[in-house]
Formats: C-alpha cells, sequence, structure tokens
C-alpha cells in the first residue's frame, strides 16, 4: 500500500459512491451476467465511470490521494435525533441491492480506496476528510454534484459535477443557494428537504430562505429577531417553530470531526494492477472493457462469455450488446473491385447500414466525402470520395484530391442500383439526412428502417436518441469522438481534410454501431408496444419530410430587410419611452443596468443577485414586474423586437439558399417527446404570431410567380381532442354545433350571456383554455393575462367547476403514469415520465407534462398521419407542401389549382384520425392563401 504523506501541494479526490453506482444504475438497461443472471447493469456502468475517470486524471492536476466513500447501513446518528430522517426514501430497487457490494469489490479492483463507516453517511466522512486535508494545506476536489457537500467549499475545496463536467466553487454555490458555502447550512435549515425527510421552517423555500440569512446575516441572528419580520405569517413560522428549524441544522450539518478508522496518507493514489482488474472485470463478464484494459496493458484479453441484456431483450436479439469493436477489422474500399465485392455481400444479406461524412451540416450545401457501409457486426468499410491531399490541421490546404480514392461518380453509379433496390433494407442513424445527401445526386434511397427513431419510439422521455448516446447506453461503447478529428475554434477542419486512414477508422465504426443498434432494437419494438407507432408515424415520415425540406420555402430579402429597418426604429421609440420612464438613459439591452433601475432606483420588489453581483431580470421576473409598473413591460416589448431582428428578420437573410434562393429548413422528428415536429437551422415553427410584429414577418415568405401560398390549418385541434378524451359533452356539443368555443367557455365561466360577450372575456376565456391543456398554473396564467395571481387562481378554479371532466381527466392521467411510468396518445405513441414521481418543484412539471402529453402528442400524430397521406393524394396536382408549423400545412400551389388542392387536402387532414381512432369530436381544417404566409393564414 503507498503510504505518500499527505500535506502542503497533495491534491485529494474524493468521489461520492453513491452518485456513481444510481447515476451508473439509471444509464444502463438492465444486464444480466450470462452464467448465473445475476444484476449487473448497475455494475458494468460504474466500473465504465471509473475506467474514465481513472484514465481521464492524469497530468499536473492529477491528484495524489483519491478515495470512493459509500455509505454503510441505514441507521445515523442523524435518525436518533429524528426517527423520521429519510423516512420518505423508497425502497431500493430489487434488482440494484445485490450490485452494491460488488461496486466496492469493482474499487478495490481499480486500486482506489475504498471507505465507509457504520454510524455515519458518505457524506459526513468526505466532510471530514476535506476538512482536514484543508486543515494540512491540501486541495480537495469532491466529485459530487449533491447540494448537501456545496457547504464544505471553500478555502482550496471545490466540487466537480463529472456528468456535466462543471466546476462548482464558491460562486457556484452562491448561484444555487443565494449565500456562500458559510452559509448553505442555515438556508438548508430553514428550507428543509423533501427528499431528506428534513422538515424546515413551513411555508419557506430556498429563495425566501437566501434572502432572510442575507439580510439578518445568520439563521441565530434571524431567529433571534423574528419579532421584527413585517410579514405575520413568517413571522409566527419562525418563532413557533424555532425548535424544529435549530432540529433541522443538525439534521443538514455535516459531521468534520468523524472519528476515522483510516488516515489521509492511506489514500495515496495507486496504479491498477493488471491480473486483479481483469480478473474482477472477467468475472463480471464485461467483455468490451475487458478488452480496452487488457489492449492498455498490453496483455491478452480473458476469454468472457456474452453478457445478456435483462427485459430489454428478445431470445432472438444478436448478441451485439458485448462485442467487441476493432477498427483494424474496417476496410478502406478504394476502387471498384473492392466495392462490388460489398454489394455482392449486401445483395447475399438483404440489408446494408448506411452513413455518409460530408464537409458539414447543412444538406442543401454540403459536399459528399465518403460513405460508409456494414452488413454484419465487426465488419465494415468506408468508401473515401473526396478527401483532400495536404495537412490535416491545414484549412486551407491543397483542394487536390488525395491518391487512393474512388471517382465519386464511379462509386454513386455502383451504389445507386443497390441504395434504390425494394428488396434491400437501408439501415441508418437519422437516415433523412443521408437520404437528402444522397438525393441531390439523384438517388432515392428506399426503403429505409432508422435507428434513432426506433429508439425514439419505445424510449420518449427516458433519454436522448442521439448514436453516441445510443451506444453508449445500449452497446457499452463509447464511439470515436469527432473533435479530435475535426478540431475546434479557428483550427477547424472539414472531414474532407480528414486523412484516409483516421477517416476510416471513425466512418466504418459509425455504420458499425448503427447495424448493431438495429439488430438490438428491431425485435423489441414489439415486445415494447410501439411496433405501430414506428412502422405507421415514424418510419414513413422520414422520405416526406426530407422532400418537404428540399422543397424550401422562397423568402423575400428585400421584404426582410425593410422590415428590419422598421424594428430598429420601432426599438428606438421604446428605448426613448423607458428612458422617460426610468428618469435617465441606460443600454436597455444590459441586463445590469436595467436591475438597477428596476430594484434600486423604482424600488420594485422582488430583485436578486447573481454571482456576478447583477440582479436577475429575465422574462419571467419582468413578466411578474410588469403587473406592477409599465416600464418592465415596455422592455419585453423591445427584447421581443430585438429578437424578431436578430433572430428572423436579419438572420433568415443569411439562410437564404444562393442556388435556389429558398429558405430549407430541418425538421427533427425527436425534437419533443409527444411526437411534435422540431424545426431548425432556421426555425420556422416560433415565428411569433400574437403579436403585430411577429405575424408581419411571415410577409417576407412568398411564392414563385404565378403561384399563391395556401394554408390549412387544424381548427382548435387540442381542444376537441381534450373534449373526446375527457368526455366533456358541453365542449362536444358546442363544436358540433359550429360554436365559438372561447366565448363558449367564458359565458360559462363568468355567466356572460353569449350576445353581451366583450374581446376581453374571450380572451381570457381563450387562454384558459389553452393553459388548461398545459397544465398552466394561477401564477403562469397570471403572467399571459398580466393580472394579479388571485385572480388567476379564481378563473382556474372556476374552470374545473364548469367542466369537472377534464379535472377527472387529469387525476386519472396522473395515477396512471405513476403506475405505469408513461402516458400514451390516443394511436398508441408512449411518452414515458420518468420524474412523474420526483419531489418539489419538478413534481408539478412533471405532472403538467404527463397530463398535456396524451393531448399534444395526440394532435402531432394526427398531422403527422395527414402527411404522410398528403404526397399520395396530390400526386394528380400541381401542389407542393413546403412546410408544417404545429396545426398548420403549407403548400405552394399554381392560382388554378388552389380550390383543388383545399378541396383534397382538407379532406386527407379531416380525416386523418380514421380508421385508428374514432373521435367524439369532428376534426376541421381551416384554409386560406395569399400572396405572402400571412395572408395566408
Amino acid at each position: 500500500m503507498t503510504t505518500t504523506p499527505f500535506g502542503t501541494g497533495c491534491h485529494l479526490h474524493l468521489i461520492d459512491g453513491s452518485a456513481f453506482i444510481f447515476r451508473a444504475y439509471h444509464a444502463l438497461p438492465p444486464l444480466t451476467r450470462k452464467s448465473d443472471g445475476l444484476p449487473i447493469g448497475a455494475v458494468a456502468g460504474f466500473c465504465n465511470m471509473l475506467h474514465r475517470y481513472v484514465e481521464g486524471n492524469t497530468g499536473p492536476d492529477a491528484p495524489t490521494h483519491v478515495a470512493v466513500i459509500f455509505d454503510k447501513g441505514s441507521h445515523t446518528f442523524r435518525n436518533d435525533l429524528y426517527d423520521q430522517y429519510k423516512a420518505n426514501r423508497e425502497a431500493m430497487p430489487e434488482d440494484l441491492r445485490p450490485q452494491i457490494p460488488l461496486t466496492r469489490t469493482a474499487t478495490e479492483a481499480f486500486n482506489i480506496a475504498c471507505k465507509e463507516q457504520e454510524g455515519f453517511e458518505a457524506d459526513d466522512i468526505i466532510a471530514t476528510l476535506s476538512c482536514r486535508a484543508r486543515e494540512a494545506g491540501g486541495r480537495v476536489t469532491i466529485i459530487s454534484s449533491d447540494k448537501d457537500l456545496m457547504q464544505l467549499v471553500g478555502g482550496g475545496v471545490e466540487m466537480l459535477d463529472a456528468m456535466k463536467n462543471k466546476r462548482i466553487d464558491s460562486d457556484g454555490v452562491h448561484e444555487k443557494f443565494g449565500v456562500g458555502p458559510d452559509r448553505v447550512v442555515d438556508v438548508q435549515a430553514l428550507a428543509g428537504d423533501s427528499v431528506d425527510n428534513v422538515p424546515g421552517a413551513p411555508g419557506i423555500g430556498i429563495k425566501t430562505a437566501a434572502l432572510l440569512i442575507n439580510e439578518y446575516g445568520s439563521l441565530d441572528e434571524l431567529l433571534d429577531r423574528a419579532e421584527e419580520i413585517k410579514q405575520p405569517k413568517r413571522r409566527q413560522t419562525l418563532i413557533e417553530k424555532r425548535d424544529q428549524i435549530e432540529l433541522s441544522r443538525q439534521l443538514v450539518q455535516l459531521d468534520c470531526n468523524m472519528d476515522l478508522n483510516f488516515t489521509l496518507d492511506d489514500l495515496g493514489v495507486r496504479e491498477p494492477q493488471a491480473d486483479q482488474l481483469l480478473g474482477f472485470l472477467a468475472e463480471m463478464e464485461f467483455r468490451t472493457l475487458s478488452k480496452r484494459v487488457a489492449d492498455q496493458f498490453g496483455k491478452e484479453a480473458p476469454a468472457i462469455a456474452e453478457a445478456s441484456v435483462g427485459t430489454a431483450a428478445t431470445t432472438n436479439a444478436p448478441a451485439v450488446v458485448d462485442l467487441p469493436f476493432d477498427s483494424t477489422a474496417y476496410e478502406c474500399v478504394r476502387d471498384a473491385a473492392a466495392l462490388n465485392k460489398w454489394i455482392a455481400q449486401i445483395r447475399d444479406r438483404g440489408w446494408v447500414a448506411v452513413d455518409t461524412e460530408t464537409t458539414g451540416f447543412d444538406e442543401m450545401v454540403v459536399e459528399l466525402v465518403g460513405i460508409s457501409l456494414c452488413v454484419e457486426p465487426g465488419t465494415a468499410c468506408y468508401i473515401p470520395l473526396t478527401h483532400k491531399s495536404g495537412s490535416s490541421n491545414d484549412l486551407f490546404g491543397s483542394d487536390e484530391l488525395a491518391e487512393g480514392q474512388m471517382p465519386l461518380d464511379d462509386a454513386l453509379s455502383l451504389l445507386k442500383p443497390v441504395l434504390e433496390d425494394d428488396s434491400i433494407l437501408k439501415i441508418g442513424q437519422n437516415m433523412k439526412y443521408d437520404a437528402k445527401i444522397f438525393a441531390r445526386r439523384g438517388i432515392d434511397v428506399a426503403p429505409i428502417d432508422d435507428t434513432m427513431l426506433m429508439s425514439y419510439a419505445m424510449h420518449a422521455g427516458q433519454h436522448g436518441h442521439g448514436m453516441d448516446t445510443l451506444s453508449e447506453r445500449y452497446l457499452n461503447h463509447t464511439p470515436i469522438p469527432i473533435k479530435p478529428l475535426l478540431g475546434t475554434g479557428k483550427s477547424a477542419i472539414t472531414f474532407d481534410r480528414v486523412p484516409i486512414d483516421d477517416a476510416v477508422a471513425y466512418a466504418a465504426e459509425d455504420a458499425d454501431v448503427t447495424l448493431r443498434l438495429w439488430q438490438f432494437f428491431k425485435p423489441q419494438l414489439h415486445q415494447a408496444g410501439v411496433t405501430t407507432v414506428y412502422e405507421t408515424l415514424e418510419r414513413p415520415l422520414v422520405p416526406v419530410l426530407a422532400r418537404m425540406e428540399r422543397e424550401g420555402i422562397k423568402v423575400d430579402r428585400d421584404t426582410l430587410s425593410r422590415m428590419s429597418n422598421a424594428f430598429s426604429q420601432k426599438m428606438a421609440g421604446l428605448e426613448a419611452e423607458i428612458h422617460e420612464q426610468a428618469g435617465q438613459t441606460f443600454n436597455v439591452g444590459s441586463p445590469k443596468q436595467l436591475g438597477e433601475i428596476l430594484f434600486d432606483k423604482l424600488g420594485l420588489e422582488g430583485g436578486k443577485k447573481g454571482k456576478t453581483g447583477a440582479y436577475a431580470t429575465g422574462a419571467d421576473i419582468l413578466e411578474d414586474l410588469a403587473t406592477e409598473h409599465s416600464l418592465p413591460g415596455l422592455v419585453l416589448d423591445w427584447r421581443q423586437l430585438s429578437k424578431l431582428k436578430s433572430t428572423y428578420t436579419d438572420a433568415l437573410q443569411d439562410h437564404i439558399n444562393a442556388e435556389t434562393g429558398r429558405v430549407h429548413t430541418s425538421y427533427v422528428q425527436t425534437g419533443a417527446n409527444t411526437g411534435r415536429l422540431a424545426s431548425t437551422d432556421p426555425n420556422l415553427q416560433n415565428i411569433p404570431v400574437r403579436s403585430e410584429e411577429g405575424r408581419r414577418i411571415r410577409e417576407a415568405f412568398v411564392p414563385e410567380d404565378g403561384n399563391v401560398l395556401l394554408s390549412l390549418d387544424y381548427s382548435q385541434i387540442e381542444l376537441r381532442i381534450l373534449a373526446h378524451v375527457a368526455g366533456i359533452d358541453t365542449l362536444k356539443q358546442a363544436f358540433a354545433e359550429g360554436q365559438d368555443i372561447h366565448a363558449l367557455t367564458a359565458s360559462e365561466m363568468f355567466n356572460v350571456p353569449l350576445d353581451e360577450m366583450t374581446p376581453d372575456i374571450r380572451r381570457q376565456a381563450k387562454a384558459i383554455n389553452f393553459g388548461v391543456i398545459y397544465g398552466i398554473s394561477g401564477f403562469g396564467l397570471a403572467r399571459n393575462l398580466r393580472i394579479p395571481r388571485a385572480e388567476a387562481q379564481g378563473f382556474i378554479d372556476r374552470y374545473f367547476e364548469r367542466f369537472p371532466g377534464i379535472r377527472r381527466y387529469m387525476d386519472d392521467t396522473v395515477a396512471f403514469a405513476k403506475e405505469h411510468g408513461h402516458v400514451q396518445t390516443l394511436f398508441g405513441r408512449k411518452i414515458h415520465t420518468p420524474e412523474i414521481a420526483a419531489k418539489g418543484p419538478r413534481a408539478g412539471f412533471a405532472k403538467r407534462a404527463a397530463i398535456n402529453a396524451p393531448i399534444q402528442g395526440t394532435a402531432a400524430d394526427v398531422i403527422r398521419r395527414a402527411m404522410i397521406r398528403m404526397p399520395d393524394a396530390i400526386a394528380h396536382l400541381p401542389a407542393r407542401m413546403l412546410l408544417q408549423v404545429h396545426d398548420e400545412l403549407l403548400f405552394e400551389v399554381p392560382e388554378g389549382s388552389v380550390d383543388d388542392t383545399i378541396e383534397t387536402a382538407r379532406r386527407v387532414m379531416e380525416t386523418a384520425a380514421d380508421p385508428a381512432v374514432h373521435l367524439d369530436v369532428k376534426l376541421v381544417v381551416d384554409a386560406g392563401q395569399g400572396r405572402n404566409w400571412a395572408e395566408a393564414h
């Protein structure tokens, strides 16, 4: 054992073992050991995290001492102080329980000190070690994001959130708690902790606690002077609950004076021992990590049986989860003879994973650099096509093609029959991108499968669906990163400057990973009950979106330029008005100066300073203040104009394609958990339509000469779906009779006859109608309507009294989510709700999301079904479908074909739910046409 004395200049790393374990448990599927079925998913993730830690901590800032600290047992001195401490904690998952001792063994296998002590929590051991190290003149890095440890920060102690690679110093603590580390305990004592069942002071949260501590200096001073508190309820709480608050302080205060059975000197860094570590990894049957570690030691990896994937796999699923990745097995295809051999394999197999490498991300302008293929796990190839000669780090190197590549046209001519062959399945990860790359070169790739969309269909709401995420989570493999190849900043290069040998390993691996994911996911679709979702809502939408994106939409540059000038003038007028109300000139775009005006000069309440010493002036804060003073509202208007100018009227001009004269957005199918599409580069879905200025931006979107833009928009589709799923007869009847639903709601709620309805009352009802769908709170509605919170909450309460079916639907949906871990749309789409059992503020958000998801998701599914059917329906018409914006489809149509297109498209959209779902409320589509998008909609 190393006995390096700890002292000045030493650097101690303390790893929060429990944080690693639970992160690992939730990050990987339920793996089991093949030999005996023992759960090992958390152990696998834990070992990968330790391995990355060991590999990443080298160099001058490497630790001299390190330990992984664990909890031991559940009863500590805090339970003696308060028997309800942590009483609300859920029981440990059964499949995790047998893995806990193995994580200790894993730590020892990596030759890292593993420490725990009966009667004390890991946090107390970390606290004691941190304090002793600091006293000895050393530095400490606590590898954890646990807020309870933030009281230790300062004086040479910092924290590292390893998941975010973010260091937490005193400023970071202040950002979290509103006070420095020395007052964290005081704030926690007041705010309590629902997770650990620390009672605190009822009704006082973190923000209020920080304000009080900052005002009075300390918890003791606050409690001693509690009678000075002006607010009666808060004053009474602090006086009557003093004993409870002081008990809470004892519960949250970490013990820095534990009697440990080891010393800092025992924690010296030790190199892993090959035999010990490889023996443990072999025992756990971790083939990939065993090979990686063996390679580092220059040893032969031990022979290991393949691990199994628990409930996530089927007996027919190929064993690809733990199959080693070996870049030396990848082939560089440089001529037609070699490519023809691969084509023969593809035709024999009937499928191929395909991936393209390009010079950028905009499919409409990038150049194709190379193509990778894979027909069997572990065997893949890369076909370099347009790599440039010269240094890989020379952005302005030679434009001559590097030697040893196939001519682009020759390769594409050989691949075109395969890529267009209906009998051969083309598999991709985000296949829409690759399909558009090939389409620009005259190749119509079909049929396709997409691993990203398979994951999305099964796991929406659980995790991301990028290839690296999926590979790490389901294949236990971290793919070769792109950044080291391309570089960053000014020295970054495009892929055509990457040396071919390096490109082969990277690109071929992508195809290999994609095929393995496909073989892993494909059999699971049926088991997860989402085959229909994938086959009818996801996969067939890919070619539709690809075609729309390539069509693009014409944007008039002159119109945008005039709008930018107009917005600048209006912003200047608003600035003058803001300065007048402020009584002085200042930079409206400076949050710091604005905060000083609002809270120091005008004396508005609610000011909160961040770590830089400046007041927070975000939109949520300004919206609250706008109910008290007109200046914040003017600033919001100014900011909106500034955003419209920078994000749209200025930026859209840069997005006009030089070749087509049109703007080509990209749609992301996995952008929202509910199935809604997201629009990027540029985002054409978030152009504001509530303000006059926002609506005017649509005037710049125009058709080609002789055409018009045609908009077809579902009328209040989410309210119609709500009426159906919640069984609200009043709303059903109103829709059936074609009544103004917002006026009806206002009449029902406010007892105002329809013939006496005012625009303001109807506006309030409309805000409530749509707000309820999104689970809006009285606080949120007050912001939207800029009315007092109590009045807004009264509106919501009356709404539920008038329409009790909505409350019943909400309660039933939340209960379903808690029981099953997901909610569903009417078409079977599953939206997972992992946060539904959370405590505190996250609980409210999770419940609102769960309530809204089946409604918004069903509406999204309806318009997806319409989009998928639309190309065949309008094939006989000279109409082009250009954009999808939430509930609207936008077409470009010759003037003489408008009526026929409206009739056809409306029929498709209004019957899109049939025959899968029979809605009690008829879907209605409004149509409009015009010389620009604003006129059409």
